[in-house]
C-alpha cells in the first residue's frame, strides 16, 4: 500500500473509532432521539438540507470562483453531519442525546437526500454525475452507522468493559486522526494556495457564518441544542463531499484539497462561536446540575444528557 493509501486508512480508521467511542457513551435512546421530538427534527432537516444547499448554489453564482470551489460548495452543503462533531460537542456541554440522534437521522437520510440533491443539480445546470446511493450508503455505514451500532450494543451488553475502554478508543482514535491529517496537510498546502482567490476564502467564511446562524436559530430555545444544530449545520462530512465532489470532476485532482481547505478555514471561521457558546453552556450548568439533584438521580448514568434539563420541554 503507497503512503497516500495510509494516510488516508488512517483517518478512515480514526474516524470510525471516534464513532465507536461516542457509541460506548450512548443508549439506544439517545440514537434515536429526535424520533421523540419530530419538531426539533423538522427544522434540523430544513437548517442542514434546505437552507444550506441553497445558500451554496447563491454564493456559487454570486462570487467568480474556482470551478472546483463552486462544486465543492454545494457537496459540502448536501453532506451529513461530520462524524466526530457529537464526542466535541458532548464535552463542551451540549446534549450528547440531540447530537447523536441528529448524526443518526442525518446519516440515515442522506442515502437518499444526497442522491436526490445531485439528480436536482443534473436538471439544473444540465449535467451528469455519477452519485449513487450505493456508493453514500457504504461511507456512512462504514464510518457512522456500524461502529455507532456497535458501540450502543457494547455500551448495553457490557456497561463496564465500555465505561473502561471508552477513554482508550477516543484517544487512539484522535491519535489517528492527527497522524494522517498533518502528512495530508503536508501534501495538499500547494494545491490549496492554488484555489484561494476570486473570493473563495470570503464564500467559504460566509457559509459558515450564515451556517452558525441559521442552525443557531432553527435550534430552538435551549443553548445546548442551539449549540449542536448551528456546529452541525455549518460543518459536514468530508468523505461524502469529496465524493461528491469527484464525481462533479472525476478527473479533477483539487476536490480533495478543496474540500479539506473549506473544512479548516470553516473550523477556524466557527472558533469563536464555538468558544462562545462553551462560555453559556458552561455558565449555565450549576443551576442546571442543582435543578436536576433536587428532582432525583432517576436519569443518572442512563444517557447522554443525564442530569440535563431539556429547556425545550419547559
Amino acid at each position: 500500500m503507497t503512503s497516500a493509501g495510509l494516510i488516508i486508512l488512517a483517518i478512515k480508521l480514526s474516524i470510525a473509532l471516534i464513532v465507536f467511542g461516542t457509541g460506548l457513551r450512548a443508549t439506544p435512546q439517545d440514537v434515536t432521539s429526535l424520533t421523540r421530538d419530530p419538531w426539533l427534527a423538522l427544522r434540523s432537516f430544513v437548517s442542514m438540507n434546505v437552507a444550506m444547499p441553497v445558500l451554496a448554489f447563491t454564493l456559487a453564482v454570486a462570487f467568480a470562483l474556482h470551478p472546483v470551489i463552486k462544486g465543492v460548495l454545494v457537496a459540502v452543503a448536501i453532506s451529513p453531519v461530520p462524524p466526530f462533531l457529537p464526542s466535541k460537542l458532548t464535552k463542551h456541554g451540549a446534549h450528547g442525546s440531540y447530537a447523536i440522534g441528529l448524526l443518526t437521522m442525518e446519516s440515515l437520510l442522506a442515502i437518499v437526500v444526497v442522491p436526490a440533491t445531485v439528480w436536482i443539480i443534473e436538471r439544473v445546470l444540465g449535467v451528469s454525475l455519477d452519485v449513487s446511493a450505493i456508493t453514500i450508503a457504504k461511507i456512512i455505514a462504514t464510518s457512522v452507522l456500524l461502529p455507532l451500532v456497535i458501540g450502543v450494543g457494547v455500551r448495553r451488553l457490557w456497561p463496564g468493559f465500555a465505561e473502561r475502554v471508552v477513554k482508550r478508543v477516543m484517544t487512539l482514535g484522535l491519535v489517528l486522526l492527527v497522524g494522517g491529517i498533518v502528512p495530508l496537510l503536508a501534501g495538499s498546502w500547494r494545491a490549496m494556495l492554488s484555489l484561494v482567490g476570486n473570493g473563495t476564502l470570503a464564500a467559504i467564511v460566509v457559509m459558515t457564518v450564515v451556517g452558525l446562524i441559521v442552525g443557531h436559530t432553527l435550534g430552538g430555545p435551549a443553548m445546548e441544542d442551539r449549540m449542536v444544530l448551528a456546529m452541525s449545520t455549518a460543518s459536514r462530512h468530508p468523505a461524502i463531499a469529496i465524493a461528491v465532489g469527484t464525481a462533479m470532476f472525476p478527473n479533477e485532482k483539487l476536490v480533495a484539497p478543496a474540500v479539506l481547505m473549506a473544512l479548516i478555514v470553516g473550523v477556524i471561521t466557527a472558533a469563536p462561536y464555538d468558544m462562545w457558546s462553551k462560555r453559556i453552556v458552561a455558565a449555565k450548568r450549576p443551576t442546571l446540575d442543582s435543578r436536576s439533584a433536587g428532582r432525583g438521580t432517576g436519569h443518572q448514568g442512563t444517557s447522554l444528557h443525564a442530569g440535563h434539563i431539556r429547556e425545550r420541554r419547559k
